[in-house]
């Protein structure tokens, strides 16, 4: 499945959720329900910020942009952690009110059903949202798919909350609930937060140059020695560049055909890899 096509369905699933969410709250008269179905509209934005955001990495580069718009996915992945953030407040806040103001429930169960019915579309979008993201490298995608499951999450503890004080009266357990369920969601936006930085300051990409490194290593006899191996990450692309020492007695363009030879080796073996390699010419050791 193409990126644009998985955050289509987020959008038009994340509606269809909200307008379920919702039917939930109005037959059983639950805050927590309610709660949970405003989430949702956080989480339409959400998914309507990765369409955006995948919508304009997918362009071309440009002449203000040569290195490609991949950026932008790592832009949307912080923003989806900012939004799961909030999600987590707000359920603090929803669970203060509880104590403070508790509410005369009507068909519990009932709304109940409906919110599991929807939680289950939910569960289901996070996990295709997932699957496309480890195919295509989209932090966008994967960040919206770790939004909603921190969503089904949060619908799980009101559902275990709303049960255990339908069965024993004590309201605080639905309020305790909703804090640690609160805490959990809070931990998921921060990860989101703490990865896409990192992408964003351009940390080195470590499985990529063990790659580089084994596929060079294997042509060693062909050149001197490779130094300075840098790499980073932008979107689904990897940037690398390296230092080559070669014979001094190569010519120019059999030392360029070397580099050529070495960069497509490295863009078959994984071809979101972009290396550049500088040639060094050396006298061989004696």
């Amino acid at each position: 499945m193409r990126k644009k096509q998985a955050a289509i369905i987020a959008i038009l699933c994340g509606i269809v959720i909200f307008f379920l969410k919702m039917a939930a709250f109005f037959v059983s008269n639950s805050v927590a329900l309610l709660s949970d179905a405003l989430e949702s509209i956080i989480n339409i934005m959400a998914s309507g910020l990765m369409f955006f955001s995948i919508s304009i990495s997918e362009r071309d580069p440009d002449q203000n942009h040569e290195y490609g718009h991949q950026k932008i996915e790592d832009i949307s992945c912080l923003l989806e952690g900012v939004l799961v953030i909030m999600a987590a407040l707000f359920i603090i806040n929803t669970a203060i009110s509880r104590i403070s103001s508790p509410n005369y429930l009507l068909e519990l169960n009932l709304g109940i059903v409906i919110s599991i019915f929807a939680t289950g579309i939910n569960l289901s979008v996070s996990f295709i949202l997932l699957r496309t993201a480890k195919k295509t490298g989209s932090a966008a995608l994967e960040g919206d798919s770790k939004h909603l499951m921190s969503d089904v999450i949060s619908s799980i503890g009101v559902w275990i909350g709303l049960i255990f004080s339908q069965l024993t009266s004590l309201t605080f357990i639905d309020s305790l609930l909703a804090f640690m369920v609160a805490i959990f969601v809070m931990k998921i936006g921060f990860d989101l937060i703490f990865k896409s930085s990192h992408s964003l300051m351009d940390s080195s990409c470590v499985n990529e140059e063990k790659m580089i490194t084994t596929i060079l290593r294997r042509h060693k006899y062909r050149f001197i020695d490779f130094h300075d191996l840098k790499t980073r990450r932008s979107g689904n692309c990897v940037f690398a560049e390296l230092h080559l020492s070669v014979n001094s007695s190569l010519t120019i363009k059999e030392a360029h055909d070397l580099t050529d030879h070495l960069e497509n080796e490295v863009k078959k073996t994984c071809s979101k890899i972009n290396l550049i390699i500088h040639v060094e010419p050396r006298d061989p050791p004696t």
